[in-house]
């Protein structure tokens, strides 16, 4: 097949591109470099640097490439960031998705696979979280996905569109080749492993009063490469559909830390600070239903496999990208 992927210079697209390409699909990467990485490009793939705020951009870009499908990944994803700047989310995840939706109607591209999230459920009533959960997010960043998502079914109805829209929560670990190196890190393992490294002097536990094992937050931990694999299934889905990703597990914090100890065999620090608001005790994702429907099963259950894979990719590159 033929695929363009939007945002495939950032931490989950690059890996999605590298094993579309691996497994024989021509792939191009349409990318406006702010949050993603030139040097995260596989060098196999076609590159249009561009901007979903240019509506014309993207068009030209789906008239002359006529990808069977899109995969779209450009988006901003900091929940806290969500809080203090909600204009930021809302254009960028809701307005330039529409720019793409629009552009792939008026050049006839019918499937699009939608990096989604389990923000949209907020905090939840129960784990794991399924399909059947009620979607109530708790800050702008869920809700812009949340608003993305009722799009989809609307262009579904309407257009024709076929999508599958894929919700998970932590993504993790690294291909040989391609790892997780944002701006901004906000993210617990990359930090931990950045204290293992000496760049960072701790990792941060937000919070240790929880009614969890160890007071911490639990959250899924879920290897890219599993979830690259989730995507480009989600290529040869039938109808359209929503999915949550999940290992079915979860590890607290504080195991995190402690697993990123043992992987590196290094000190690493914390420092204890107070809940953030709205963090919840505990987000799990059911993925039985992709299974059933799919056939999704992750293949790194381990968190210490995950860990691993990450730490080799963190040495390789200790400043990330460097650009």
């Amino acid at each position: 097949m033929k695929i363009l992927v939007v945002g495939g210079a950032g931490y989950i697209g690059s890996v999605c591109a590298e094993l579309l390409l691996d497994e024989g699909h021509i792939v191009s990467i349409f990318d406006n470099l702010s949050e993603g990485h030139r040097a995260a490009i596989d060098s196999r793939a076609k590159f249009i640097e561009g901007d979903l705020q240019d509506r014309k951009s993207i068009e030209k870009t789906l008239a002359e490439l006529t990808p069977d499908a899109v995969m779209h990944f450009a988006a901003n994803a900091l929940v806290g960031e969500s809080m203090q700047n909600p204009s930021k989310y809302f254009r960028n995840n809701i307005a330039n998705g529409l720019n793409l939706l629009d552009a792939m109607v008026n050049t006839n591209v019918k499937r699009i696979v939608f990096s989604s999230t389990c923000a949209i459920f907020g905090l939840p009533e129960r784990v794991p979280i399924d399909e059947a959960t009620p979607a109530q997010p708790i800050n702008p960043y869920g809700e812009s996905k949340l608003g993305f998502e009722k799009i989809l079914r609307w262009y579904g109805q309407i257009h024709g569109l076929k999508f599958v829209s894929l919700r998970y929560f932590n993504a993790a670990g690294a291909s040989p080749r391609f790892g997780e190196d944002h701006r901004l890190e906000t993210h617990l393992i990359p930090n931990a492993l950045k204290v293992a490294l000496g760049e960072r002097s701790n990792v941060e536990i937000f919070g240790t009063d929880y009614e969890t094992p160890d007071g911490t937050c639990i959250r899924d931990y879920i290897h890219i490469i599993d979830l690259a694999r989730a995507h480009i299934l989600a290529l040869g889905a039938s109808t359209s559909a929503f999915y949550n990703l999940g290992t079915g597990g979860g590890a607290s914090v504080r195991q995190v830390i402690d697993s990123c100890r043992k992987v590196t065999g290094r000190k690493i620090d914390i420092v204890e600070k107070p809940r953030r608001p709205g963090d919840p005790p505990r987000l799990i994702a059911s993925s039985e239903k992709i299974s059933r429907e799919l056939g999704w099963k992750p293949q790194f259950q381990s968190l210490d496999a995950i860990i691993e894979s990450a730490w080799k990719w963190h040495q390789r590159f200790p400043r990330g990208y460097g650009d």
